[in-house]
């Protein structure tokens, strides 16, 4: 489980991190829309370093932060970025959200894209590691803390993109519209044809535009991959 994860065109190092490569982080970075060319990009909770490095494979954006409150997780993000083809454009900030937020938006810094693949199960599934815990408990960072933040850093024609449980959809895009964060667009996830829909991608800005509404199934059966699904991961999966 701790060996290193191989992609097309870069590798994640996951010994140090409690959080290991993951579906929903691949989702959402090959997912998010780069249509608007952003110069800037934010990715909150950067675990392995993942999403920063697929958005730089994917953009030519000059400035890739990533904040993360895990000491180790921080570390592993640093040495993965810095041993991609990109570490002149990638920067992992050692801060909770909350702080880091505090302090950009006192020094009125702003993102064209911020990312997030958040903590989100709550108090009553916490374990005994509390690095895990923190990488996948809304205590550590509440979608409210988590909204209020990003439409805070967010530029005046930026976009907000996350991955959550299908099951939180409703409250956090309520909770975004109490931020005057609107939903642009949204794919619902399910394993297969005939499993639940686990996985909301959500894609917000300032602008109230129409909705796009999509749904993605991942396999058709064990290990056989929908062409939607490869379609969508082909430039980094290297088996895709």
């Amino acid at each position: 489980m701790n060996a290193p994860f191989h992609f097309k065109e870069f590798t994640i190092h996951q010994d140090k991190t409690a959080m290991k490569v993951g579906t929903d982080g691949v989702l959402l970075g090959a997912w998010c829309t780069l249509e608007q060319y952003p110069d800037t990009i934010l990715d909150i909770g950067s675990g392995t370093g993942l999403i920063g490095l697929m958005l730089a494979q994917r953009s030519d954006a000059m400035t890739i932060d990533a904040v993360e409150v895990d000491e180790n997780a921080y570390e592993q993000t640093v040495g993965n970025f810095e041993q991609s083809d990109w570490g002149d454009r990638l920067f992992c900030y050692h801060s909770s959200f909350q702080e880091f937020a505090k302090e950009m938006i006192e020094e009125e810094e702003v993102y064209d894209l911020i990312i997030s693949n958040p903590p989100f199960y709550t108090d009553e599934f916490e374990t005994e590691d509390s690095a895990r815990n923190t990488a996948r408990f809304t205590t550590a960072l509440s979608f409210q803390e988590l909204i209020h933040g990003a439409s805070n850093l967010l530029s005046e024609t930026g976009i907000f993109s996350v991955i959550i449980p299908y099951k939180e959809e409703e409250s956090f895009v309520s909770l975004a519209a109490e931020n005057d964060l609107f939903l642009n667009r949204i794919c619902r996830v399910k394993g297969t044809e005939t499993s639940q829909v686990k996985r909301s991608l959500l894609e917000f800005s300032f602008e109230n535009k129409p909705l796009k509404e999509e749904e993605l199934i991942i396999e058709r059966s064990r290990h056989k991959y929908t062409e939607a699904y490869i379609e969508l991961t082909r430039d980094f999966y290297l088996k895709m």
